[in-house]
């Protein structure tokens, strides 16, 4: 069933006390102010997930990974496998966010492995398209998001891909204050449905959230969220602000 879904990834950011503080007005916030059925998604850096899920419990915020290895276990010094995750109750995964397909050149092969060991696992992937500035203006945005969504998830059986979470982040616009036009947001999130409709089907397109990520804020969030095809977002500046981001929660 298609959810409001809003998720704050954190990114490399807060020390402990700072991430647990941060943790906790959220949870306050949001259990005295919830004013509509949104899923409330935090995803901390991967030494804190474990304390802010234990923070977290008897609340209704669910936590997620920033990412994980398309390994199960072994000799990768320094990767963290997704049942390791699931081990200390993550619930969610970030997997192919541009920041991680620019910086650590991850390979569609690679984020295959990832999808796969997050599923395998009972993890929800939370899966990132977007094009680039560059892509957006040669009107290149469509070939490149069909071209991750084949190349990343279409492997799936129907059974498994409607678990899957969709961010929509253009890639310009994280974190760099430009903002895609409530209309732009829509025409990709309505691109995006239609191109699973047609390898799935209808129900499946229709059922499936996808979220906008991409300079989201407390004064965007609402016109943003009131766009049929947008579900929500993947939220990175204004997550790590409790009352910005519980605002946006707030949005729907």
């Amino acid at each position: 069933m298609r959810k409001k879904i809003v998720a704050g990834n954190w990114k490399m950011n807060c020390n402990q006390e700072e991430a647990y503080s941060l943790a906790t007005e959220v949870a306050g916030m949001w259990g005295d102010e919830k004013n509509n059925d949104a899923v409330v998604i935090l995803s901390p850096p991967f030494v804190f997930l474990s304390g802010v899920r234990q923070l977290l419990k008897g609340t209704e915020i669910k936590i997620a990974a920033q990412n994980c290895s398309g390994e199960s276990q072994g000799a990768f010094t320094g990767e963290v496998a997704a049942s390791m995750l699931q081990s200390i109750g993550t619930e969610y995964v970030i997997i192919g966010h541009s920041e991680r397909r620019l910086y650590f050149k991850e390979s569609p092969e690679e984020l295959v492995k990832k999808v796969n060991s997050a599923m395998g696992n009972g993890l929800i992937p939370i899966f990132c398209v977007g094009e680039s500035l560059p892509q957006r203006e040669a009107d290149e945005q469509e070939k490149i998001v069909t071209s991750q969504l084949s190349d990343g998830l279409f492997h799936l059986e129907q059974k498994d891909f409607e678990k899957i979470i969709i961010a929509y982040e253009p890639v310009w616009a994280i974190g760099t204050g430009k903002t895609a036009t409530s209309a732009q947001a829509q025409e990709m999130h309505s691109f995006i449905r239609n191109e699973i409709a047609k390898k799935y089907n209808d129900d499946v397109a229709g059922n499936l959230s996808i979220l906008y990520g991409g300079s989201c804020n407390e004064k965007n969030a609402g016109e943003l969220f009131s766009m049929p095809d947008v579900d929500g977002g993947l939220i990175g500046g204004a997550s790590l602000k409790s009352r910005s981001f519980v605002n946006i929660a707030k949005s729907f």
